[in-house]
């Protein structure tokens, strides 16, 4: 046997290329065949964890049997499962919560109703076999609170935190649709949750819906926040465009994190020669899910009607020296340090290239600031350091 380009040859098989693309269809389908199952997997996992909290709210479990009852479950699960993880004491109260956080107060309803938008996993069936009188009548009284099938979709420890951090069943399916149309790990997810994507994104101003066409208007809109959180750059109170530039381009990784997903960094203060004069642009990206180039300008100051000007003739220059036939037109977005709504729609009208204007902050770092020690505290607390020292070796 031989190996030529990943396939291994017998020597009594003809391998052609109608075999390779045989083999090739063959290992798609095994691949699917992998996510499906660890789908359903999950689906089954999600299924239990919603039917065992759904009985501890529904049977009053705590009231029935008393206030321990939660933990001697996780002991009995954990006796009779040794091997099984996921019975903690902690886990079964989140399932309880994960419960309670999207049927009280009558909130299902929302849930049924975003369960029409997405995609559906597959749905676990109620194991069948004997059954007490007193369980079949706490399934039939459960009936209405079925386990919606996308909740399937992500993993248990997703779901857990958006319980824990969101504070509105709104918010929590906002982030479960974000999780699956995104693909998001664990951590992308925090990081969008800690960044409040959910007030934020799709909040800045902009003229899209007049400037581009329908599903491309929407999915740029959905996808600019209103607000951007520098707080992981330390700037001064007082900083000018170059120095917040700076910053961000040295922690690039994470100002990629901030803006979202599918953008992809082209350059700083990049060139263009125009009638024979050099024109620079603070930072260009391509966002890979538009398919087209965004100008992004940086102003440290409040929005002035002026900036639009500027803004529109970048956004024309890279549409006629670099974006390609095959690309969508280009868009403009100024990040400046707040704005007047109103000013920034009147600078808007006549103008018929995609702009947006959104705001910043680094409220984060302020607030790790005024948690650490001044220079004179510093200072302080060295000297009374050195005095311990010298008089501990006297």
């Amino acid at each position: 046997m031989d190996i030529e380009n990943g396939i291994t040859h017998s020597h009594d098989v003809r391998v052609n290329k109608e075999y390779a693309d045989w083999i090739v269809d063959i290992k798609k389908r095994y691949r699917s065949t992998q996510i499906k199952a660890a789908i359903r997997v999950n689906s089954e996992q999600l299924y239990f964890n919603w039917c065992l909290g759904r009985d501890l709210v529904l049977l009053r479990a705590e009231e029935r049997w008393g206030k321990g009852v939660v933990e001697q479950v996780a002991l009995d699960l954990q006796a009779e499962f040794p091997a099984s993880k996921g019975f903690s004491t902690t886990n079964l109260f989140y399932m309880k919560k994960w419960f309670l956080f999207y049927v009280s107060y009558g909130r299902f309803e929302k849930v049924q109703q975003a369960a029409a938008e997405l995609p559906d996993a597959p749905v676990p069936q109620p194991r069948q076999g004997a059954k007490s009188a007193f369980v079949t009548k706490v399934q039939q009284a459960a009936g209405e609170f079925a386990f919606p099938s996308f909740f399937g979709l992500i993993p248990w420890m997703h779901h857990v935190l958006i319980i824990t951090k969101c504070r509105s069943i709104e918010e929590a399916l906002f982030y479960i649709k974000k999780t699956i149309a995104d693909n998001l790990s664990r951590s992308a997810l925090e990081n969008c949750i800690r960044a409040d994507l959910y007030h934020t994104a799709g909040a800045a101003a902009t003229n899209f819906v007049e400037t581009l066409p329908d599903a491309q208007g929407k999915l740029a809109q959905d996808l600019f926040k209103g607000n951007y959180d520098f707080g992981f750059v330390q700037l001064a109170e007082e900083h000018n465009e170059y120095e917040l530039e700076d910053a961000l381009e040295k922690h690039m990784t994470r100002f990629l994190l901030e803006l979202g997903q599918g953008w992809a960094f082209v350059g700083r203060q990049k060139e263009l020669i125009i009638s024979g004069k050099s024109r620079r642009i603070d930072l260009l990206f391509y966002h890979i899910r538009l398919r087209c180039y965004v100008v992004l300008e940086l102003k440290a100051k409040p929005f002035e009607p002026e900036f639009a000007g500027k803004l529109n003739f970048y956004v024309n220059a890279i549409d006629a020296y670099l974006r390609d036939p095959s690309d969508n037109p280009t868009i403009g977005l100024l990040v400046c340090k707040g704005m007047d709504k109103t000013d920034v729609h009147l600078s808007f009208q006549g103008i018929t290239t995609p702009m947006g204007v959104a705001t910043y902050d680094n409220a984060r770092a302020k607030e790790i600031a005024a948690h650490l020690p001044t220079a004179e505290e510093l200072q302080t607390q060295i000297s009374i350091a050195e005095k311990e020292y010298e008089s501990g070796k006297s």
